[in-house]
């Protein structure tokens, strides 16, 4: 019998917000997975560390360049989906460790397209995403009434941002993140503009407006979570 793939959000940081699903499923399966972007450390297998005992779990790195470059992220995804493949033929239920939800701009879901694409059965294990834990820290609401919300991945598109209606969340700004906050500046909404930096990891900080920030390295702004209320 084939085994079966979980793609497991594990949460923002904290390990007390892993769900009590994802910690069973984490559990029970004997071989996790985790994104391998050339890093010495995996900040979700670290969290599901802090909440589950992993010792005797068989762990697969896959290869994940941090690119945009397509042709090398398909061929990543392609052997990432051939690596997971040969361990549920072999009979393996497989957990993919993801942060966040799955679903919210997640690798995992490049992999988890190709397996079941291929006949394998697959479950997704939903997370609490990292900007509904900002917005906790920061004690506010993320839209009201008839307030959209706008996801937003900063590396990719910021230029209009402001000039959206509504709550507009900028994530995984990573080397654009300086871009931004000039941008912010430029439009004059520094002061509305707030941001929780490693939420619920070490190292968090909280800013109640971007004039606060004085110098953020390009590893932290990766992990920073910038809200923009109307």
């Amino acid at each position: 019998m084939k085994g079966k793939l979980y793609g497991v959000g594990v949460g923002p940081g904290d390990p007390e917000l892993m769900t009590l699903k994802a910690l069973r499923i984490i559990n029970r399966t004997n071989i996790i997975a985790v994104p391998d972007t050339g890093s010495e450390s995996n900040v979700a297998l670290e969290i599901a560390a802090k909440a589950a005992d992993l010792g005797m779990k068989e762990i697969l790195r896959l290869h994940m360049p941090m690119t945009k470059d397509s042709n090398a992220l398909n061929a990543s995804h392609d052997e990432a989906a051939r690596v997971v493949t040969g361990k549920l033929d072999a009979g393996g239920d497989v957990a993919f460790l993801t942060l966040g939800d799955p679903t919210i701009y997640s690798t995992y879901m490049y992999v988890h397209k190709r397996i079941t694409e291929a006949g394998y059965e697959t479950v997704i294990i939903e997370g609490v995403p990292s900007f509904c834990a900002a917005a906790a820290k920061l004690g506010i609401s993320l839209c009201e009434g008839p307030q959209a919300l706008h996801i937003i991945p900063a590396a990719y598109q910021y230029e209009n941002v402001t000039q959206l209606s509504g709550t507009r969340v900028l994530m995984k700004s990573g080397k654009v993140f300086h871009t931004v906050l000039e941008q912010l500046e430029r439009d004059g909404l520094p002061d509305k503009a707030m941001m929780v930096e490693r939420c619920g990891m070490n190292g968090e900080r909280i800013y109640h407006n971007l004039r606060e920030i004085r110098e953020i390295d390009e590893e932290k702004s990766y992990f920073s979570i910038i809200i923009l209320k109307e």
